[in-house]
């Protein structure tokens, strides 16, 4: 049946549920930085491999400047690299630099600010751009341009464009106005395409690369695909658009390369190490001489990039891995990742399945965290975050799909959080009043079966079986005598403290501590197995406990006094439960089981034995090792009572040595039964197979057994001698 707490419970949980699912929706700056720091680490974790692709980086690097002087370079040194890169079969040749002002080096623009210089003779004087410009005529040569704030300019566009489906020219980032070409570099040149990385993007990271730029009416090719396509000789894009989308991309075709973007045109860069493989240095292009094998080899047939790595011309960018790399590097690596065929998308419906997902398993966090129990709830959430997370990255390893498995895990967290605080708030009042009663004197195995037993706890008086522990320090009145208070209050919490850990251990219910007492029973409020066993094993654990501390002075008494304790244990019936008044009461128990066991636990005076167990307890008891111990006739009972000592465990039962005790014992208490002669001997018999079983445990009570042979009379025997006389 479904509480009204429960109600109550659910009801708040699927708000919270719909709460998360809408923050998730409006998808805010914080979410977004998780999705790509987490995208981030699965390629730090699985990075592309880097391959030895037709493309290169021709590095303006600091050997470079050291080696032709400080940048900008003269534009005739350019037109120079050109020709040695054409000359080595570079398919094409892509610029990661802006041309957009003309050179300041060129000996025209040097002598004309020289005063009285004649204009003819300017006219003479070679001039660095159009050398450069005869450079890239008929050559496969990229030029980029750079984004401006200012003006009108635009480039040309070298290609086509075609597409399939509703246009795309809303779909890509916006163009305004461009770095302004050289003219006669913008005439000459194969392709123009742009170098910006993340235009508009807050995050310094290069996780996305746009592929186009629009001003709505035309189409802007990004510097790297627009090498790819003069590299083929290719002269068009197609572009594939989403049915019934306007403005919106799916797939790029460049030449013979199909390449997956997202709805902005943007390519998700599945980056792999920055490597100096991927490098070769301007100034080993530009050196005298015979270039060596393996530059031609690495340039020939390969798309070559010209860019810088130079600290000092701040074109220094951050990837996925958390390297800091060139700009140039990473347009190369952009035609690297196209080659290769290893992509990474974002589905346009990842999403919605987010979302979805939020909805879906916190709904259902929500049906378990307030109708199953806490831990199973927890196992649950802990599946869910494990199948996220892992569906999330077999996703991405084998299919290149990136979904965040964040998102759904967080909101899956808060939503099991606020339910189980509202459970434990609410719903489970009532058992953790009942672990609030029970707490101190009972095991916690005790108490999580209470917990999750229905009806296992009955409150008031029920009458069971119970075997009954009592324990008392002997000589307890002479020790007090002789410590202060403060020291006697010490000495008990060293002592007790340490021997009730035993009855705890085993499943045991501390009833009470009575001074330099304790009461301790089982199988109550709940069913235990093997009730008087447990027992026996808790007694025998205070008798090593209480040697362990004697040996250790623990007490601080010194060799010459030791602490010594009696135990006395019956199985019988027993009344338990609350027991006081409506305002202050005790779990405990009363009854003949509980007198006999205080009775028996004196008796350890008599018998000179710490632990007595009743003949009922020891009829349960088939496996340890016992002794019979007499029969006494206990305070306020008219029939004796027989009594067993317990030497030690089953371990002890089945050695030679007491094999052999119990024989010698039995030979002796039935001498003793029939009044026979040559009991000494028997004893003594007895004493010496004791050392060699139980070393000195037997010594006292074999030393008072001969004044105690009334206790191994035969009973009957006895009343047939008194009615005699």
């Amino acid at each position: 049946m479904v509480t009204r707490a429960q109600q109550i419970g659910v009801i708040i949980g699927l708000a919270i549920v719909a709460a998360l699912t809408i923050l998730r929706a409006s998808d805010p700056q914080l979410l977004r930085l998780a999705r790509d720091l987490t995208f981030d680490q699965y390629q730090r974790l699985v990075p592309r491999t880097f391959e030895n692709q037709p493309v290169r980086v021709v590095d303006i690097d600091e050997a470079s400047l050291r080696e032709f002087g400080q940048w900008p370079w003269p534009r005739n040194r350019i037109a120079a690299l050109v020709d040695r890169l054409s000359e080595m079969g570079a398919s094409a040749i892509a610029f990661d630099v802006l041309f957009a002002e003309p050179d300041r080096l060129s000996p025209r623009n040097v002598i004309r600010d020289v005063t009285g210089v004649d204009p003819a003779f300017l006219g003479q004087l070679p001039d660095n751009d159009d050398i450069f410009a005869r450079s890239l005529s008929g050559r496969p040569v990229v030029l980029g341009f750079g984004l401006s704030n200012e003006g009108n300019y635009l480039p040309p566009v070298k290609a086509g464009f075609a597409y399939t489906g509703e246009s795309p020219f809303g779909a890509p980032p916006a163009i305004k106005a461009a770095t302004p070409l050289q003219p006669q570099l913008e005439a000459n040149a194969a392709g123009i395409g742009h170098i910006s990385l993340n235009p508009g993007a807050s995050s310094a990271v290069v996780r996305a690369v746009p592929l186009f730029l629009s001003d709505g009416k035309q189409l802007y090719p990004n510097l790297a695909i627009e090498a790819l396509r003069v590299a083929q000789g290719a002269s068009t894009y197609i572009l594939d658009s989403a049915p019934d989308a306007p403005n919106t991309i799916t797939r790029v075709k460049i030449g013979d390369f199909v390449v997956p973007v997202t709805a902005t045109g943007e390519l998700w860069l599945y980056v792999s190490p920055d490597t100096k493989e991927r490098y070769i240095s301007a100034s080993k292009v530009l050196a005298t001489g015979d270039l060596s094998p393996d530059i031609r080899n690495a340039i020939e047939g390969s798309i070559v990039f010209v860019g810088t790595s130079a600290a000092g011309l701040q074109d220094i960018r951050t990837t996925a891995l958390d390297e800091n790399v060139p700009g140039v590097s990473i347009h190369a690596q952009v035609v690297e990742q196209i080659l290769s065929g290893r992509f990474l998308s974002r589905p346009d419906w990842a999403n919605g399945l987010e979302i979805l997902s939020i909805a879906v398993l916190g709904s259902l966090l929500v049906v378990l965290t307030t109708f199953v129990t806490p831990a199973v709830a927890l196992a649950c959430g802990l599946l869910i975050t494990f199948l996220a997370l892992v569906a999330s990255w077999a996703a991405f390893l084998y299919a290149g799909l990136l979904f965040d498995p964040l998102a759904p895990i967080v909101a899956g967290s808060i939503t099991h959080f606020a339910a189980t605080a509202f459970r434990f708030l609410v719903t489970d009042r009532e058992r953790r009043d009942v672990r609030r009663a029970f707490g101190h004197y009972l095991s916690p195995s005790l108490l999580y079966r209470i917990e999750h037993t229905r009806d296992a706890l009955r409150l008031g008086g029920d009458e069971r079986e119970l075997t009954v522990m009592f324990v008392d320090v002997r000589n307890f009145t002479q020790i007090s005598e002789q410590m202060t208070p403060s020291a006697l209050v010490a000495f008990l919490n060293t002592l007790l403290d340490a021997l009730s850990h035993h009855v705890i251990a085993n499943d045991g219910t501390l009833d009470k501590f009575i001074g330099d007492s304790i009461m301790a029973f089982w199988n109550a409020p709940i069913d235990v197995s093997d009730h008087a066993g447990k027992a026996v094993r808790a007694a025998l654990g205070m008798r090593e406990t209480l040697a362990r501390l004697n040996s250790s002075d623990a007490f601080g008494f010194g060799d010459e006094r030791q602490v010594r304790i009696g135990i006395g244990i019956h199985t019988g019936l027993a009344c338990v439960g609350n027991m006081g008044a409506e305002t202050r009461f005790n779990y405990s128990a009363v009854g003949d089981a509980v007198n006999i066991a205080a009775r028996i636990e004196s008796a350890c005076k008599d018998i000179s034995f710490d632990i007595l167990v009743s003949e009922t307890t020891a009829s349960l008891l088939s496996d340890y090792a016992l002794l019979e111990a007499g029969s006494l006739t206990l305070k306020g009972k008219s029939m004796r009572t027989n009594l067993f000592a317990v030497v030690g465990d089953a371990r002890l039962a089945r050695s030679g040595e007491f094999v052999e005790l119990h024989a010698a014992h039995k030979r002796l208490i039935d001498a003793m039964r029939t009044h026979q002669t040559g009991t000494r001997k028997l004893i003594g018999a007895a004493k010496l197979k004791a050392q060699a079983a139980a070393a000195g445990l037997l010594q006292e009570f074999y030393g008072q057994i001969s004044r105690r042979a009334a206790h191994f009379a035969d009973e009957h025997a006895d009343r047939a001698d008194h009615a005699d006389t």
